[in-house]
Order: structure tokens, then sequence, then C-alpha cells
């Protein structure tokens, strides 16, 4: 094969070599957002993200932390509460999704149940740690019972006398969670069915061990994928109970890009504004207004009872609520909330959800249980629900999402390269063979002449 056919066959080879660096190079993102767009739809029939949609295997655990009161005679004789943080105290949290109905209009409906496990290698003490806390039952039908005419109230310290319940409440950390045997409870179920939040035993969380979050009716994304995992309907309510018109959404902001075990990330924490007041900032004029900033009322949820959400410590609170109680230091790093999510999917790949459950207390005429308390918010505990992707999960989602991605991009360039280099090497070639013997004899000429004429 002479050199010009070489050459021509190179360049040939070159320029299919380029093109299809070129196409690669258009097309090989839209094959990846495709791809991408694929395996996050709801669709059974995209076998390993739906397992693990069904089958959450993500490692999920709560934290919990107590507020152990250490001077409860002198706070029920009006001075400062005085607390000392208790925990964690960990439980591994298991999600399972139960009659899945898949519907026409592109969404699907089902009930995920959860449970806690206590995790005592994770944890600083155990379940039977005892604790001292506000006796919600007590100081918080107190409050309720403000406005009710005073033999009311007497009535109802008598009550509380004669089950012998008082202003704090000295229990396991185990009874607090998942509940413990009370008459009044027993009491008040019996004559006032639906009074209280949860029936059988009393605890704060009693009535979120081995149960099922609601019916949820989301999107699946198939006909619009920036639609997925958006809640239509809870419940078969299109709009969340207990809220109104007038309340503002409580979003998180973009704060900075980051990356863990590889995979580019982007954060989004809490503003300021997220449990701030209607007078403060107002979108969030639904708000209790009566409370400062930093507080959200749950209490149409908690039957009514003066209980309040923050984030824990405090954290971005009006600063007045830090002075009530001796014993709280927040800081962002450990009492701040962040979600991070995968910059190209969405998909959330460390979260930590931090929220303090408070209670709002002060001396109610009548009822001799409140003492001489002085007007305060009280936190009772503060709780971190976390989750993040780990093991063959997240070496599965960097392949497929870091390193395939990056060997697209390596080998587009390598193509072109490749490509324009052949293209180049044939041109050279081509024309190298185009220089002729005879295109050197002149000088060859001019050498010889000029050794003749030194002889």
């Amino acid at each position: 094969m002479n050199k010009s056919k070489l050459a021509i066959g190179l360049f040939v080879a070159g320029t299919l070599t380029a093109v299809f660096g070129l196409v690669i190079l258009f097309v090989g993102p839209i094959i990846i957002d495709d791809q991408i767009v694929k395996n996050l739809v709801i669709d059974p029939e995209n076998e390993v993200s739906y397992t693990m949609w069904k089958d959450i295997p993500v490692p999920f655990f709560m934290s919990v932390y107590f507020f152990n009161i250490l001077n409860p005679t002198e706070f029920l004789a009006g001075e400062r509460p005085m607390v000392e943080q208790r925990g964690p105290y960990v439980y591994r949290k298991r999600l399972q999704k139960q009659n899945i109905t898949f519907h026409p209009n592109h969404t699907v409906s089902y009930l995920e149940y959860r449970s806690y496990f206590f995790e005592p290698s994770m944890s600083v003490g155990n379940e039977s740690d005892v604790v001292t806390i506000p006796n919600m039952l007590v100081l918080g039908a107190a409050v309720m019972m403000d406005n009710m005419p005073h033999a009311v109230r007497l009535l109802l310290s008598a009550t509380f006398k004669s089950f012998k319940e008082g202003p704090f409440l000295s229990k396991s950390v185990g009874e607090l969670m998942w509940g413990y045997d009370s008459k009044l409870v027993d009491f008040l179920n019996k004559w006032f069915p639906g009074m209280l939040p949860s029936t059988g035993k009393f605890g704060l969380f009693s009535e979120f061990n081995n149960s099922n979050t609601g019916m949820f009716t989301v999107h699946t994304g198939k006909d619009d994928i920036r639609l997925i995992h958006k809640v239509n309907s809870w419940n078969g309510l299109t709009k969340a109970p207990h809220t109104s018109d007038s309340e503002g959404s409580l979003e998180l902001v973009y704060q900075r890009e980051g990356i863990m075990k590889g995979i580019p990330l982007y954060r989004f924490v809490a503003p300021k504004t997220m449990l701030a007041n209607g007078s403060d900032y107002a979108p969030n004029e639904g708000f209790c207004p009566c409370r400062q900033s930093g507080l959200l009322n749950v209490s149409s949820c908690r039957s009514n009872a003066p209980v309040f959400i923050s984030q824990p410590h405090f954290y971005n609170a009006d600063p007045v609520l830090l002075d009530y109680v001796q014993g709280l230091q927040p800081t962002e790093d450990e009492h701040g909330l962040f979600i991070d999510i995968h910059p190209e999917t969405g998909v959330p790949l460390n979260v930590s959800i931090r929220l303090q459950l408070n209670l709002y207390m002060k001396e109610v005429s009548g009822i001799t249980e409140t003492g001489k308390i002085s007007e305060v918010v009280m936190p009772m505990i503060w709780f971190e629900e976390n989750g993040y992707m780990d093991g063959a999960i997240v070496k599965t989602f960097h392949t497929n999402l870091v390193l395939l991605p990056m060997v697209m991009v390596y080998m587009q360039y390598c193509f072109l390269v490749l490509g324009l280099a052949t293209v180049l090497g044939a041109v050279l070639l081509h024309y190298s063979g185009k220089i002729s013997l005879t295109d050197t004899h002149p000088k060859a000429d001019v050498v010889f002449y000029m050794a003749d004429s030194i002889r």
C-alpha cells in the first residue's frame, strides 16, 4: 500500500472517529438524562429502584435527647428552670410501604409503616435511665383551663391530687418514649374518649411506633418527572388539616455545594425565617403571633395542649427564649437541620431533621400543681431523624451517576483528540509523499560546487 492510499485511509478513519466523538458530546448527556429519568420514575418495571422505594434500604435513625430538670423545687417556686441534656438515645427506624395502588393519573397510593428499635451501641445511656421532665398532662391541662371558671380549676386540681399526679414526671426513658401506666390516663380515656391523642399507655412517641403515617398519594413522575414524589393527597385531603389558607410553607434554602463519598451534592438548610412569626416575617402570618419567633404552634395536632415545635436549643429563635431557661447552647452544627441532595436527580443523599418539643406553662390560679411557675416555653425533648446512603447503595449510585457519566465525558474527548490527531497524521503523510528526491538535488549541487571551489 503506497503512502497516498494509507493517508486517505487514515483521514477517513480519523474523520469518523472525530464525528463519533462529536455525536457522543451532544447525544451522550441526552442518553444519560433519559436513563436517569427512567430509573427515577416509580414503576414496578424498574425493579431495583422500585424495590428501594418500597422497602427503603437506607439506614434511618432517630436520636432522642431529654432535657432533665435539675431544680424542680426551685422551678415550681418561680425560679428559672435549669436543665441538662441527656442522650442521645438512638433508635433504628424501619420504613416499609404497603397497600400500594397505582392510579391512571400517574399517581400511587400507599401506607408507610414505621417501627423503632433501640440501638444501645449508638446510645449514651439505656432506656432504663430516669429523667425528670414536666408532666404534660398536668401543666398542659392547667394552661388549657386557664379561662375556665375558678370552680372548674379547683375540681381539676382535686382530680390531679386524687390520682397522685404532680407537676413533674421522673420516669425511665423507655416509659416516657413508648408509654407508662397512668390511672389518670385510664380515667380520661374512659370518661372523655378522644381527649388524648392515643388510648392505653401515655408516651411521647407511643402513637408513632408500629403504626403508619396515613394514606399518601404521590405522583410517580411518569408523565412529568418534575412532579415525582410530590404529594397529591393525604388521607384523601389535598390540604393539611389544622392549617389556614394564610399559612406560609416551610421551605429550605440553598447553602453550599459539597461531596459525599465521591458524589456531588447541594446542601439545603432551614432559613432563620422558617419558624418566624407573622410579626417578624409576613409570609408566616398563619403561625401563632402570640409567641416569639422560632416557635410553631402545634396545639391543634396535640389535643389542643399548649405544645410548640422549635429547632433544638431554640436555635434561630428569639433570644428571649434562651433567657427563660438555663443550660441551652444552640449551634448550627449540632442543632440546624439540613438535607443534601444530588444536583441532577434530586435524590436525598444525607438528611438530618432536628426538632424540639416544648410545653408552654405558667401559674394558673386554683390549680396548685402549677405553684408559682413563671411563664415559660419549656423544652422537654429534642430529636433528630437522619438517614444517609451507605454500603452497596451508595456504590451503585456512584457508579451509575458519577463514574459512567465521567467515562462518557472522557470517551467523547478521547475520540475527538484521537480523530483529529489521525486526520493531522494523514495530512502530514500525504504531503510528505509528494516531496521527491529531485527537490533536494539543487542543494546537493551547491554543496558539490562549493567543494570544488575550495579545491
